[in-house]
């Protein structure tokens, strides 16, 4: 069984180096005809979210031609104006030289301005980062944080590395119950989390077992508690 179990942590390992957030997606809207041209018109009079959607149509040619350094144009002028989306997207554009010269540093720093505003995706990327090493010094007790920070709020990425993370004893102590109940709520929207769940159910005792439900049904009432829009 130890064997075992050390194989279930080293092919969890492996695939946490590749769990990322992609581009945060604009409303649904901007492939509505018309909808370019108003985005642009508010853009140009300094609305950040209209500057943001502007970015995401030239980033993913939505009415309009693909053009990358359009995009981070735009993605710029709202990311200034303290637009979480936008600082992520500018971040994603950094950390892959899209439309920009790729610049991990100038990515870390934009993934953590929208990371401090609470935007789930960049607290991922920005654990990521420092998981790696890839922009900022690696630090797995500041990746902890960060993924800690979005999985709590429902981020499946973050829920998966955080499991991971459980699951080889990496800046928390090693518990594979933990592990299995953070991959359980990543692998309700989350293929990989699946797998490697179901991988590490055959490394759990009946106790564990037992205890890790428990935990799923703990960790769902705390997100869905975190996830409630505050009202003050």
């Amino acid at each position: 069984m130890k064997k075992f179990q050390n194989t279930v942590f080293s092919y969890l390992t492996g695939l946490r180096s590749a769990l990322r957030s992609t581009r945060t997606a604009a409303p649904k809207g901007v492939s509505i005809p018309g909808k370019f041209q108003e985005y642009k018109a508010n853009a140009e009079r300094g609305d950040a979210e209209a500057q943001f959607n502007l970015g995401y149509c030239y980033d993913a040619g939505r009415g309009v031609a693909k053009d990358y350094v359009e995009a981070v144009k735009w993605y710029r002028k709202a990311a200034r104006q303290n637009f979480p989306p936008a600082q992520f997207n500018l971040g994603y554009c950094y950390a892959n030289g899209q439309g920009v010269a790729k610049d991990e540093e100038e990515a870390v720093k934009w993934y953590r301005k929208a990371a401090e505003q609470n935007h789930t995706p960049a607290q991922s990327n920005l654990g990521w980062c420092y998981d790696n090493g890839r922009g900022v010094a690696k630090d797995y007790v500041e990746a902890v944080k960060w993924y800690r920070k979005a999985a709590e709020r429902g981020h499946a990425e973050a829920q998966f590395n955080l499991g991971c993370c459980y699951a080889n004893g990496q800046a928390v102590v090693k518990d594979t119950v933990e592990a299995y109940a953070w991959l359980s709520m990543a692998a309700k929207t989350d293929s990989d989390a699946a797998e490697s769940r179901n991988l590490l159910r055959k490394a759990l005792t009946p106790k564990q077992f037992t205890d890790a439900q428990k935990r799923i049904k703990e960790l769902h009432w705390q997100i869905v508690a975190k996830s409630k829009p505050s009202t003050s």
